[in-house]
């Protein structure tokens, strides 16, 4: 076994529902105007898993896009990392059912429980196993399905959240090579019951709260993943923030003093994802050409709990046309 490894990212994809839920018919319910919804959250429109459609099929649509990018077969992973709030049942778990839709028969699997801040949390997970040599490939998926625990009738929340996976994967790599750096995760207690899902029940927050937080959080992760990373805000190319919502963007991007070029928002399209909201917004700036080889990209996210985490990862997965 190596002494000195580092976790490649090789491959990224992701998939959404069918469905597709515009503000009209968010606004209607809640009797309010659309431009209000829009004004309040930035989303446009989201995706909503329909009755029946199951979470981890989703999931390895969302893996299978990823290991076709990176050219991977199904069977080479032997680690396969989910992080979600919402799977399909409390056992089998999420990991094992995807595990057997890949085809990844015989690979470890592992659920991620940390609210938004899973997929991060599963990131550093997977690169860390690949670092011990306890991995040698690693599929890192992030999925939710949170239309399911809405109460669409509260204006706080009903608008903000949809439904969506993001898959990443990593292979073992010497370290001067590797794409993972570091990643600094955090939680507070003490904040659990500013968001919270009771078994059974819906989703609730504190608005306001969580807005401060959330901006508090997010940008004093950057500068510790930065510092960690030996990097200033000047050399990233892109950033990458857990998409809550519009307004905790900007303040974000306010607050560091960052060209709004440099922040990806891909809220208007697909809402809050919770856990697939990295990998998604990843994804969605690969496809539209804003991560070139060699980038520079600093991730971050907050989720109940409170959980946070920041990292800073350069960009290895190979151009669509290669």
């Amino acid at each position: 076994m190596s002494a000195v490894r580092g976790a490649a990212l090789t491959g990224i994809g992701h998939a959404v529902p069918a469905r597709v839920v515009g503000n009209a018919e968010i606004a209607q319910r809640l009797g309010v105007e659309e431009a209000w919804l829009e004004r309040r959250s930035g989303t446009r429109e989201r995706r909503y898993l329909a009755d029946g459609e199951r979470l981890a099929d989703l999931a390895a649509e969302a893996g299978r896009a990823a290991l076709a990018r990176a050219r991977v077969d199904g069977g080479a992973i032997d680690m396969v990392l989910i992080a979600t709030t919402s799977p399909d049942e409390l056992s089998p778990h999420a990991s094992t059912w995807v595990t057997g839709l890949l085809g990844a028969d015989g690979a470890s699997t592992l659920d991620v429980s940390a609210a938004c801040t899973g997929f991060l949390t599963g990131l550093s997970v997977g690169a860390s196993a690949i670092e011990a040599g306890r991995a040698e490939k690693v599929l890192v998926v992030g999925a939710d399905g949170l239309s399911r625990y809405l109460n669409r009738d509260d204006r706080d929340t009903a608008m903000l959240f949809g439904d969506g996976a993001g898959a990443v994967v990593l292979e073992a790599t010497d370290a001067e090579a590797a794409d993972v750096g570091p990643i600094r995760l955090h939680s507070d207690p003490s904040g659990g019951p500013l968001i919270n899902l009771p078994n059974g029940g819906t989703i609730w927050m504190d608005g306001r709260a969580v807005f401060r937080r959330a901006v508090e959080l997010m940008t004093d992760v950057t500068h510790e993943a930065l510092e960690a990373a030996g990097i200033a805000l000047g050399d990233v190319d892109l950033f990458v923030y857990h998409q809550a919502n519009g307004r905790i963007l900007r303040a974000v991007g306010h607050e560091l003093g960052l060209d709004d070029a440099r922040v990806i928002d891909t809220i208007p399209r697909f809402g809050n994802t919770s856990a697939a909201s990295l990998p998604i917004a990843l994804s969605a700036a690969d496809e539209d050409g804003r991560l070139a080889p060699g980038a520079t990209v600093l991730l971050a996210a907050f989720g109940a709990g409170l959980v946070w985490g920041g990292g800073v990862v350069r960009w290895g997965v190979r151009p669509r046309d290669a």
